[in-house]
């Protein structure tokens, strides 16, 4: 019955979706009302409304469990992405409504009037510009249709070849960043890489008996940085892919594409126009996408740039050619500058106010962002005064919002109505039956989303679809995909889906706005060329993942705040490339190790000396540690041939008996009933099923070969000796590096200490004429300055003395003196040393350490250098089979 139900609430969907009722209506209605008429059903039956859900639970847990998932989004930090939509909205908005795009086609046409498909050309990029600020396929399909499509008319453009540019520049909202598209699948994504963790965790603890997976192995998550920058590649061949097509169709066919008429005598007139049309739309595209790479604001944050941005670009467009029109923006172009050269000068933060300075500074960034308060409210009055713009913008903006968040919140309650009557139980049985694999599910998902885009919008795909088939395919192991690839394909996809006649979204909205005088032929004609084009890009971007995501992982690892070398994500491709620097520099980097060794440390302590001995002895152990991690890796690849398709038959055939034992469990859960809820008829059935599931568990087991168990034992011991390996090797390089930077840096707090020396003769000398309160802080004052020096136990220990002193007698001046005189001594003497051995042998270390600081010193070090983080960013970018270790 689960199953009946499950086909009514996809019926329900379907035809309440095709016969026209409202999408935020529709999704939530079909779940309710298949839900009601489920427990209904159990009530009439067996008296029992959870009869008819497979997880248990009755119909008011599994709504209330829908709607109670949209508090996440506010909830999560991780998921309130969601916040920047209406801003994103708000943008695109209002760049249409002021006309930005005109402009821009107007001034790109001047200047590639005189090249074969230069019109065509103008309206791909312009349209790019377009996507990247309005992020909405139907309202850039119209604008571009209402713009362009009848300029290229105008021009003697064949019908096909307009109507095919207008219509694919138009889906380029859904891949070009911020496309609101990105940021919906972020959402859904974050989700869906949490529940394929979770199930990559149950999967290896089954497999394996470990408690626990290793981290490495987990899906990395997914961000609105990343996924923007993910995009990023592929947007960027796609466009260049149209531009090429439109080159060569107008030269191989003239008639295609004439040149243009322009009615400008020089380029230079119209080099300079388009510079005006092209500077502020650029500068805001960099504004929002380059903050957000560089890691400056969040996502959110850049949405409100953006908006900011976008009225005071409307309120200029607005009263452009009228006295005065450039002021608000010069004003807001004085202040963020001023802004910035303030946030340089003065430390500008009210929780850390130490002088005088500190309080001018931000007095005078109080006063520059009041201008720029003041000239962001310039524009809106403007805005608001001509035309109605803002209101219109206002009330589309919340009416597109509200459409988004209606429709999420219906969306989770469809998801969780779908999963109580198991539907995401056969949906991933279905999808691992499939042959081929990952490569055979993800062509299937491919497929099926490719088939509703004819259909459905890309909110209702995205919310519907991706939460039920992401966590099936991100959990595999084999292919290992990331969660930004995954994303960015479905957006591809999409958006070939949204231009794919007879169905496609953007032909149907082209056709009403296109002259009469072109036909629906026409439109279906032009859109072949770029379809094809389409396609190259998607298989381009499934064959090669790291199209979209290098770029990311190379900006990750290459920022100030990136990832620590010890992150467990970075290990293998850290390891990868030292042992390729090892076979290229080992003569260079022993003989490194071999100076070290001969450096005279008898002028440090004999701890320090002591562990500088050893660490070197650790630096020349790395070479063997790094073989043994060669050797182990080799015995896999030699085994692996032989094992792996024994342990994939193995694991599928125990993915079935699992199925199976949870179809046995549920049976004797209704014979359970039997003598309560469910009527006897009922356990009988569930008895005679459990006996033919318990025969065909019995047949799956005996399909499992004979010597699985030695396979899987040896391959097993294999991976844990390489685990083990790389394992050792780590602690290796760690006890060859640390002390060494540790020793170097002792050496250098010599100047921390002669400072702290200063100070406690300045309060030797004033200590008699001190009260109470004053040196008692000074004390304190003095301890922290010594916290902060490296192994600096004993003067801290002799200033413990000293506050201790104060403690138990205050009136006891002498003694407290004596014990700061003390606290002088040992500071003196830790200082003597280190300035001794900052004489003879900080630079041989210093030497050293830069010697070893890319390849042994890697995990040491804070943050990866330049050089390393290109180097691996390849190789964490690329995805990892990590199937044998499940």
């Amino acid at each position: 019955m689960e199953f009946f139900f499950l086909a009514l609430l996809i019926v329900l969907l379907a035809v309440s979706l095709g016969s026209g009722f409202p999408v935020a209506f529709a999704i939530p209605g079909s779940a309710i009302v298949a839900v009601g008429l489920a427990a209904l059903s159990g009530l009439i039956v067996s008296g029992n409304p959870d009869a008819f859900f497979t997880h248990g639970g009755g119909p008011g847990e599994w709504l209330f469990a829908g709607a109670m998932n949209i508090r996440g989004i506010y909830n999560n930090v991780g998921t309130d992405v969601l916040i920047a939509v209406p801003l994103f909205i708000f943008m695109g908005l209002m760049l249409e409504k002021s006309r930005v795009a005109e402009d821009l086609l107007v001034a790109m046409a001047r200047l590639f009037g005189t090249l074969r498909g230069g019109l065509g050309i103008s309206v791909v990029l312009v349209g790019a510009l377009l996507a990247a600020t309005t992020s909405v396929i139907g309202a850039t399909v119209i604008a571009m249709g209402m713009i362009s499509l009848p300029t290229m008319l105008r021009n003697r453009y064949s019908k096909p070849m307009a109507t095919g540019i207008v219509a694919a520049t138009g889906t380029l909202g859904q891949i070009v960043p911020p496309s609101i598209v990105l940021l919906i699948l972020v959402h859904q994504l974050t989700t869906a890489v949490n529940e394929a963790n979770a199930a990559r965790r149950a999967l290896y603890k089954t497999v394996t008996g470990e408690l626990l997976m290793p981290s490495q192995f987990d899906v990395p998550s997914v961000s609105a940085g990343e996924m923007f920058m993910g995009a990023m590649v592929p947007s960027l061949v796609l466009v260049a892919l149209y531009v090429l097509y439109i080159l060569a169709a107008a030269h191989l066919r003239p008639d295609l594409a004439p040149v243009h008429q322009r009615t400008e005598t020089t380029s230079k007139n119209a080099v300079a126009a388009l510079f005006v049309a092209l500077a502020p739309p650029m500068t805001l595209i960099l504004l929002v996408l380059g903050s957000i790479i560089a890691g400056v604001t969040t996502v959110n944050q850049a949405g409100a740039v953006g908006a900011a941005g976008a009225t005071m670009m409307a309120g200029y467009r607005l009263r452009e050619g009228q006295r005065g029109a450039f002021w608000p923006t010069l004003i807001a172009i004085v202040a963020l500058v001023a802004l910035g050269v303030i946030n340089a000068v003065f430390h500008v933060n009210l929780r850390k106010i130490e002088g005088t300075a500190d309080i001018i500074g931000i007095g005078l960034a109080a006063f520059a962002s009041s201008a720029l308060a003041v000239a962001l409210g310039w524009s809106l009055w403007r805005t608001w005064a001509t035309g109605d713009t803002l209101k219109r913008v206002l009330e589309d903006t919340t009416k597109t919002t509200s459409l988004v968040f209606a429709i999420l919140i219906g969306a989770v309650m469809l998801t969780a109505a779908f999963r109580g009557f198991g539907g995401e139980d056969m949906v991933r049985d279905f999808m691992r039956g499939l042959s081929g694999g990952f490569w055979g599910q993800f062509a299937v998902a491919m497929a099926i989303i490719f088939v509703l885009g004819f259909f459905l919008d890309f909110l209702e795909i995205t919310v519907v679809v991706v939460p039920i088939i992401a966590p099936i395919l991100l959990t595999d192991p084999a292919a290992n995909v990331t969660a930004v690839w995954f994303g960015v394909m479905i957006a591809l996809n999409i958006q070939t889906s949204f231009l794919t006649p007879p169905f496609g979204f953007a032909l149907f909205y082209l056709r009403g706005v296109a002259p009469k005088e072109v036909r629906t032929l026409d439109i279906y004609k032009g859109v072949i060329p770029f379809i094809a084009v389409q396609l190259l890009v998607l298989g381009v971007v499934a064959a090669f993942p790291t199209l979209v995501t290098y770029l990311p992982t190379r900006i990750l690892l290459g920022a100030e705040a990136s990832p620590p070398p010890t992150n467990p994500r970075l290990q293998y491709c850290i390891e990868e490339f030292v042992d390729d620097e090892f076979r290229a520099n080992r003569v260079a980097i022993r003989r490194a190790i071999g100076r070290a060794r001969k450096i005279d440390l008898a002028v440090l302590p004999p701890p320090l000396r002591a562990e500088l001995t050893r660490s070197f002895e650790q630096a020349e152990n790395a070479f063997p540690a790094m073989e043994e991690i060669t050797r182990t890796a080799e015995m896999i690849s030699e085994a692996a041939p032989t094992y792996r398709p024994v342990h994939d038959k193995v694991r599928r055939i125990e993915r079935d008996i699992r199925r199976i034992d949870k179809m046995i469990e549920k049976n004797r859960t209704i014979i359970s009933w039997a003598s309560g809820s469910a009527s006897p008829e009922d356990g009988i059935r569930a008895e005679e099923r459990i006996k033919t599931l318990t025969n065909e568990r019995a047949q799956l087991m005996a399909q499992i070969p004979s010597g699985w168990k030695g396979l899987r034992s040896d391959m097993a011991a294999k991976l844990k000796a390489h685990h083990d390996a790389r394992n050792r090797y780590r602690q290796t390089v760690d006890a060859a590096y640390n002390p060494v930077a540790e020793v170097i840096q002792v050496i250098k707090d010599r100047d921390q200490l002669g400072a702290l020396e200063e100070a406690l003769r300045t309060l030797s000398a004033e200590l008699n004429v001190m009260s109470l309160g004053g040196l008692t802080d000074r004390l304190k004052a003095i301890y922290s300055q010594a916290a902060v020096i490296r192994r600096s136990e004993e003067v801290r220990n002799a200033l413990t003395q000293a506050r201790r002193t104060l403690h138990a007698d205050q009136a006891d001046r002498a003694a407290i003196a004596d014990k700061i005189q003390g606290a002088l001594v040992v500071v003196a003497k830790e200082r003597a040393w280190r300035v001794k051995a900052a004489q003879k042998i900080l630079g041989d270390l210093e030497v050293f350490e830069a010697a070893i600081a890319d390849t042994i010193g890697i995990r040491g070090r804070s943050r990866l250098s330049d050089r390393v983080a290109s180097e691996i960013s390849n190789c964490v970018a690329t995805p990892r089979d990590i199937n044998l270790n499940f």
